[in-house]
């Protein structure tokens, strides 16, 4: 399978300024921008360089650009308000910690990173207006969504920096082809408006084609949102925003009708190997065969293959039908840091118990989940009165209220 037709396989072909797919086999140069408006990348950012790392991995030059100067003025795309300023030394900090995750990412793949602000840092406000705003129609750039959204009566306006953003964008395009070579820049479909600014520049001064290709956005299905670095409950790849943990257990959770697209989009699975997966996952549902094999491979790609082992056995002890028992220290520790715990003694009360991990809010609570045999040892129906110390397994269990893992909570033997 070649590139263009492994792209359009995942479904990372949406918009686009060249004809034929087959544009994209014979090997060039591309660049993705990357925010810098934090110090870690989110799994929104992940799938666009996960396109990225493709068009590398199939021989096309990669031009990493850190919007060191973009970052200063804010991107209006897809916000309904205007972004709040940050300071240039907050902006080069965050672009440190976005390198280092894009390091990790690439994995050996060649790659050159820039930053934007080596050059925009030093253009002259004439010389900008009379190279880049002489090009731009008003009529054009009011048409674009991002500014019908905010100028319409129920927008909150738009300020002449974030306007101005997108002929930026253009002139970073025009500067990466004038001086690096690029030929192609890459983008969630939310950048197409700003993204056709370069291509529309460059045909303008250099009277050269060059071409713009846009993924899908990905989109959260609970939510209807996209996985944004501002939304509510974002996934950082930063393991001390959201711990790798946490970061598996989203994946091992994505629904049923989602996790096949995430695996064509966030992992390198082969066509191969994803056809035979597909269909166990079709037999055996319940089995999430198709979320293991997703989390497993995200984490691994964002927090290394020991990280993702160490989760993989952490889920399997909890929630795939394993024992708590066998888990090692540094397993046990993140247990006990990422889900509720107790110590007790033994021939404690399973209703106080409930209550004190927080399973059950009161006693009255908790009796109703013991009557209803709604509570769970070690993943089996448990309808004794007390937690024996024949019940714990080297001194802990896993104590589960209702059908939902997710309602669960380790308990210790108190030494």
């Amino acid at each position: 399978m070649n590139l263009s037709e492994d792209l359009a396989w995942r479904g990372l072909i949406k918009d686009k300024t060249f004809e034929s797919d087959k544009w994209l086999d014979k090997p060039r140069k591309f660049y993705l921008g990357i925010d810098a408006s934090s110090d870690s990348l989110t799994i929104g950012n992940l799938a666009v360089i996960m396109l990225a790392r493709r068009l590398a991995e199939a021989g096309w030059a990669a031009v990493l650009l850190a919007g060191g100067a973009t970052s200063l003025v804010g991107d209006p795309g897809g916000k309904d308000e205007e972004r709040n300023l940050k300071a240039k030394a907050e902006i080069a900090k965050n672009i440190d910690g976005v390198e280092g995750q894009i390091e990790k990412l690439f994995a050996g793949q060649k790659h050159q990173m820039v930053n934007n602000l080596d050059w925009l840092g030093e253009l002259k406000y004439l010389d900008f207006l009379r190279d880049v705003g002489k090009h731009y129609p008003m009529s054009e750039l009011m048409q674009r969504e991002f500014v019908n959204a905010r100028m319409n009566e129920s927008g909150s306006g738009i300020s002449y920096a974030e306007f101005s953003y997108s002929l930026l964008q253009g002139y970073d395009f025009w500067w990466l082809f004038n001086n690096k070579g690029v030929e192609m820049q890459i983008g969630a479909s939310d950048q197409w408006g700003n993204i056709l600014s370069g291509v529309a520049l460059i045909r303008k001064k250099e009277a050269k084609e060059v071409h713009a290709l846009c993924m899908p956005l990905v989109i959260n299905k609970a939510t209807g949102k996209k996985f944004g670095k501002s939304e509510s409950g974002a996934i950082w790849l930063d393991a001390k925003r959201t711990s790798p943990y946490r970061f598996y257990q989203f994946w091992y959770n994505i629904a049923d009708d989602e996790v096949a697209d995430h695996l064509k989009v966030f992992t390198l699975i082969k066509h191969e190997e994803f056809e035979p997966l597909i269909k166990q996952q079709a037999a055996k549902p319940a089995e999430r065969i198709a979320q293991k094999k997703l989390a497993y491979e995200v984490t691994a790609l964002v927090h290394g293959n020991d990280q993702a082992k160490k989760q993989e056995h952490i889920a399997q002890a909890l929630f795939g039908g394993g024992d708590v028992s066998e888990l090692n220290d540094s397993e046990l520790a993140t247990v006990r840091e990422e889900l509720p715990s107790a110590k007790v003694q033994p021939g404690t009360p399973v209703i106080e118990v409930l209550v004190k991990t927080g399973l059950a809010s009161s006693n009255s609570e908790a009796r109703r989940l013991a009557q209803s045999q709604a509570v769970y040892v070690d993943n089996q129906s448990f309808n004794k009165d007390h937690l024996e110390a024949n019940d714990f397994k080297r001194g802990r269990l896993l104590l589960r209220r209702g059908k939902a893992y997710k309602d669960s909570a380790l308990v210790e033997l108190a030494q």
